[in-house]
């Protein structure tokens, strides 16, 4: 498939420049075309274009009259048209651009896709790369390393006859296997996004992967974000002891009654299942979350010294805040540590079995025990119990916001933000904003899905086609179902969004209604005493969903010309 360069210079018509945008793809693809647009506005730059692109391109597609700064174009060939034009006829907008090879085809490309919770973007991020694969005609296996584990490992020779490594990931994958391979790393949004964007750029800007770090410019973006992936590494591997611990704990109610725990049911079966959940499970929540942190940061000889670190947490009740504390201060820590302490090559296999590990858990636990630990398990206690004695205006300003940000991004950084802290507050039995945050997050796909069946003109027949997906999506708390609506007009899309998922979070907070339970959807509420106040909890998930919809309705305009 050939590929052409278009710029939109739009200046205060970003709106246009969208529409545009989308109209030029849409007529593009009929003509078996590839383009890749970068938009120029007011608003900023979106998908902009790699320098070695621009140098490389033979010919320009200039819509619009504002500043496109041309000139790194060299001396491409440029056709210029207005955004009148190629709203009217985008075929003829894109009529004089001759066809040009596709470059750097043909090309082995393995990724590894990977997101915190293993479920959605993870898949998500796979089908775009192999989709976009496919179009610009290069080979590609994708591995995803999801809540399963990883499906459809890459062998040993696929890596070795790789021409790209592409890691597409909101956490850290381990990266051993990949030593001395041309290695590039991104989130997973890219990939959903624009896969064909990101392969190009990845198979341009791509260094050489040397066992520890990645050369180049990969390099620079993983400082900007790691400790943000860290944090995320720690939140995936803990999610399984939420879950399990969580459940056994709503089973065990189930059976013996919100006494289960008692002495007097000691030996029972639901006694039984309260020890395991509470005192097991949710026991090495916070070990985890510190263990994995840490070994995000420093590999496995990090592993020991965090969890130990998140053990002195929870035994001095630091809970979830110390447990990030120790994961962070164990993960640098050991890192340190083995790049400061150089030893004779006869001793170095001691590193990562004795020495590291040892030292490691040392600093940290006189850190935690002496100087951290106290003052952040009184924090802890303060947080606790001002959520639990949250009532009135100030439950609802919670709800509006936790609700309300797992609308924003719809699995980026603050729907994780979001997600992150009410998962970590389950640790210290405090299950309202659990609650508000899982209702936020099935919001969105739902209130398309409804707003696709009352306000059909609104929306494209491809858009409802796939509503029906984007319902059982947001049923299962997959807010990414929203994605691909919020993509195509995300300035009447994503405001809805908000709004409807604030006001779920906002009545469910003011409602007191607990979740025990961090994932799963409308499929766990009927599991007993997972969730408080069934009743009033599906009353604010029906009337947030209607919030959206008619929001939706407001906002967006008939259909009559290609929306984004």
């Amino acid at each position: 498939m050939q590929v052409s360069t278009v710029v939109i210079a739009a200046g205060d018509r970003s709106i246009e420049a969208v529409l545009a945008a989308e109209a030029l793809r849409r007529a593009a693809r009929q003509r078996g075309l590839e383009l890749m647009i970068e938009i120029r506005s007011d608003q900023g730059v979106t998908g902009a274009l790699p320098a070695g692109h621009a140098t490389a391109a033979t010919q320009l597609l200039l819509v619009g009259d504002g500043e496109a700064d041309s000139s790194r174009f060299g001396n491409a060939r440029i056709v210029r048209a207005s955004l009148g034009e190629v709203l009217d006829d985008p075929r003829a907008a894109l009529a004089p651009l001759a066809a040009a090879p596709a470059a750097d085809t043909g090309k082995r490309i393995v990724a590894v896709t990977s997101c915190p919770t293993g479920i959605a973007h993870t898949f998500m991020a796979a089908e775009g790369l192999q989709q976009a694969a496919k179009a610009l005609g290069h080979a590609i296996r994708v591995e995803t390393q999801g809540s399963v584990g990883a499906q459809d490992a890459l062998s040993d020779e696929e890596i070795a006859a790789a021409d790209l490594v592409l890691i597409a990931a909101d956490r850290e994958v381990d990266l051993s296997r990949f030593a001395g391979k041309r290695l590039f790393k991104s989130g997973t949004k890219p990939a959903i996004n624009d896969g064909q964007n990101l392969i190009r750029k990845a198979l341009a800007e791509a260094g050489v992967h040397a066992g520890t770090a990645v050369s180049g410019r990969t390099t620079e973006k993983s400082k900007v974000t790691g400790p943000y992936k860290h944090l995320m590494t720690g939140v995936s591997f803990m999610l399984p002891f939420v879950t399990a611990g969580g459940l056994l704990i709503a089973l065990a109610f189930a059976l013996g009654g919100i006494y289960a725990f008692d002495d007097a049911h000691k030996g029972t079966l639901a006694w039984s299942l309260f020890q395991i959940g509470a005192k097991s499970g949710f026991m090495l929540m916070v070990p985890a979350l510190a263990g994995y942190i840490a070994y995000s940061i420093a590999d496995r000889p990090g592993i020991a010294p965090g969890m130990i670190g998140g053990l002195v947490a929870v035994n001095m009740d630091a809970g979830f805040i110390g447990g990030i504390v120790a994961g962070f201060i164990a993960g640098y820590g050991v890192h340190w540590i083995n790049r400061a302490l150089r030893l004779p090559r006869s001793l170095d296999g001691l590193k990562p079995v004795l020495i590291l590990p040892v030292l490691g858990t040392l600093l940290v636990g006189l850190l935690m025990m002496y100087v951290i630990g106290t003052p952040v398990a009184g924090l802890l206690a303060w947080l606790t119990d001002w959520l639990r004695g949250m009532q009135g205006s100030s439950a609802i300003l919670l709800g509006l916001l936790l609700g309300g940000m797992m609308a924003v991004d719809m699995g980026g950084p603050v729907n994780k933000a979001s997600y992150a802290f009410s998962t970590a507050l389950i640790s210290s039995q405090v299950y309202t904003p659990m609650a508000a945050t899982m209702i936020g997050g099935m919001t969105p796909p739902l209130g398309i899905a409804l707003a696709t069946w009352l306000f059909s003109n609104r929306f494209t027949a491809e858009e409802r086609g796939t509503a029906g997906a984007a319902g059982v999506l947001g049923l299962s708390f997959v807010t990414e179902g929203a994605i691909p609506y919020a993509a195509r007009d995300p300035l009447r899309t994503i405001p809805p969004l908000i709004l409807g998922s604030a006001v779920a979070g906002a009545i469910s907070m003011a409602a007191g209604v607990e979740l025990k339970v961090p994932h799963g959807g409308v499929f766990v509420l009927p599991i007993p005493n997972a969730v408080t106040h069934l009743g009033i909890y599906l009353l604010a998930l029906v009337v947030g969903v209607a919030v959206t919809a008619v929001a939706l309705r407001v906002l967006k305009k008939p259909v009559t010309a290609p929306t984004l």
